[in-house]
């Protein structure tokens, strides 16, 4: 998905430098050190080296139907779509480490800095675990328990942040420090065994490694790996979201269908000018996507194309995706211009059925267009996310019902939709060449899904109850975890109650005046407040619920 495309744009994948993609490297480092003997580590193949076990696009009938001349074919031989062309998905690098991939050994993104409340606990879920995040004023840093008081287990989310600085649970008023020791239980006596509760292990929250690093919050799921966390470094932007030529643009969504229909969807670019059509892409412009695998491993997998736009994209295990896009264009007086978008989206696994979207966007174009610091970039954070929620709302229900297929088919044949993944699907173009590279790392050293904490198969998924009126509710999956919307919607709200408070006022008062044109000129300022009120409702919806009808959209 890309939130960050002009019209102009025929396909919004991304791209790396035309110099890199001939020399079979991304332009950019990893998001962390790579060593000879860790996970990720890989060396430039020699030859490609195809797996056994890849997935393989579906192959056409071998035999083509039967035509009005028996002795004529309807392609030229050297036409015909072969399975082997280029349908296997190449696993490059090397593999000899034999490393096995842990999902719970890697830094995720749960929100975006400016997004959270420093105010109040802030509850989330990460990978099937219920977590709470808090600003500890004490130690000046953002810190993650599990979300349960040690007490009674009542969620520590529904608490507060005490005049200590200490995060309260609101059911019986224990405290806890930001290192999770508790502070203070009220109900205890003051001498003897109750006295020292309070210092006792059982009293303590389980906390997790966090970390800030460019803007957003990362938190290590396994609360016995602070050695590993320390050791390993979060996935970085690029160079570039640092450069003054370079404007950026950050949007979180929640979105209720699962982790892998997310990042299939994200490692697909021949959907955009279909999907968001008018948005940000066009249905005239698609055109076929020539794209080549260049590495893969378990670290993920690197991938290009040599047209232009030049567009490249780089998956880094387990849930960050980079794109960019380079467009050589020519424009009057200022001539050859190299327009560059990224997009960089953390696609992280909240629980089964549920997956946050971060993305974060720059471009070295068409800056007054985008939020920014300079004066004269006036457009707000808040707009700009309406543009960005069409683009999530394009995809809603149509990958609502494709999970709700892949489920059915799993069920039926209790078989991994991973491994029948090319059975139950065609994909017969190289457009489909990094969702089908997905699918394979996702099935040779993902476990063909996240590393969930408890049982995962308890509750149906949220895509196969919601309404399309719930899947597309931009208030609970963004608004209200979005400081610029939120702040905008209330806002809006305040100023519509202003609005008709003076449309009352003004129309009360139209009748008292004696002379007819101040009569005219009282009801008029009403009719004027009474529309802006009106307008202002209407421009409010962007914040709660917009139906999308693809077939609306011309």
């Amino acid at each position: 998905m890309s939130l960050l495309q002009p019209l102009s744009t025929p396909s919004p994948v991304v791209a790396l430098s035309s110099s890199a993609a001939k020399n079979g490297s991304l332009g950019f480092p990893p998001p962390f050190p790579i060593k000879p003997t860790s996970l990720f580590s890989r060396r430039a193949p020699e030859r490609l080296k195809f797996s056994p076990f890849s997935l393989r696009v579906a192959a056409p009938p071998k035999s083509p139907p039967p035509t009005s001349d028996p002795d004529e074919s309807t392609e030229a031989p050297g036409d015909q779509f072969r399975e082997d062309e280029f349908g296997a998905e190449e696993e490059l690098g090397d593999e000899s480490s034999g490393s096995k991939f842990s999902w719970r050994d890697h830094w995720y993104p749960v929100s975006l800095v400016e997004d959270l409340d420093p105010r109040l606990p802030t509850p989330f879920q990460l990978l099937g675990r219920d977590l709470v995040l808090w600003f500890d004023k004490s130690n000046s840093q953002w810190v993650a328990f599990d979300d349960k008081c040690p007490h009674r287990l009542a969620p520590l989310s529904e608490g507060r942040i005490d005049e200590d600085g200490n995060l309260q649970c609101s059911y019986h008023g224990w405290s806890f420090d930001g290192c999770g020791s508790c502070t203070q239980i009220p109900q205890a006596a003051s001498e003897g065994p109750e006295a020292r509760a309070v210092r006792s292990p059982r009293a303590c929250v389980t906390r997790f490694p966090t970390m800030i690093s460019q803007g957003l919050l990362f938190v290590w799921p396994d609360e016995n790996g602070w050695e590993r966390a320390n050791a390993t470094k979060p996935p970085m932007l690029p160079e570039d979201f640092d450069k003054p030529e370079f404007s950026t643009v950050t949007i979180q969504r929640d979105l209720f269908y699962g982790y892998d229909t997310l990042m299939e969807n994200v490692s697909d670019p021949s959907h955009i000018d279909f999907a968001h059509h008018k948005v940000t892409g066009r249905r005239d412009r698609a055109k076929p996507l020539p794209f080549k695998m260049e590495s893969s491993g378990p670290w993920g997998f690197a991938g290009s194309n040599d047209d232009n736009p030049t567009i490249s994209a780089k998956f880094v295990a387990p849930c960050y995706y980079i794109n960019k896009i380079e467009i050589d264009t020519k424009l009057p007086v200022v001539g050859d211009q190299k327009w560059v978008i990224w997009i960089c989206s953390f696609n992280v696994p909240m629980a089964p059925g549920k997956t946050r979207s971060i993305v974060c966007s720059a471009r070295n174009f068409f800056q007054f267009t985008m939020p920014g610091p300079a004066w004269w970039q006036v457009i707000p954070r808040w707009h700009e996310h309406w543009t960005s929620n069409k683009v999530y709302d394009g995809d809603m229900i149509v990958l609502q019902g494709q999970e709700k297929i892949f489920l059915s088919k799993s069920m039926e044949g209790q078989e991994d939709v991973n491994e029948q993944y090319t059975k139950i699907t065609f994909t017969p173009t190289q457009a489909d060449r990094f969702v089908l590279a997905f699918r394979n790392w996702l099935r040779r050293h993902g476990n063909s899904q996240p590393e969930w904490f408890g049982s995962s198969g308890q509750q149906p998924l949220p895509s196969t109850v919601l309404s399309k009126r719930q899947m597309l509710d931009r208030f609970e999956q963004h608004t209200l975890k979005c400081s610029s919307c939120r702040k905008a919607y209330e806002a809006f709200q305040t100023w519509q109650k202003l609005l008709i408070g003076a449309t009352v006022f003004f129309c009360a008062t139209a009748g008292v005046p004696s002379d007819m044109q101040s009569r005219i000129i009282l009801a008029g300022i009403a009719i004027v407040c009474s529309g802006i009120a009106y307008a202002l409702h209407e421009l409010q919806e962007n914040f709660v619920f917009v139906d999308y009808v693809h077939a609306d959209i011309d």
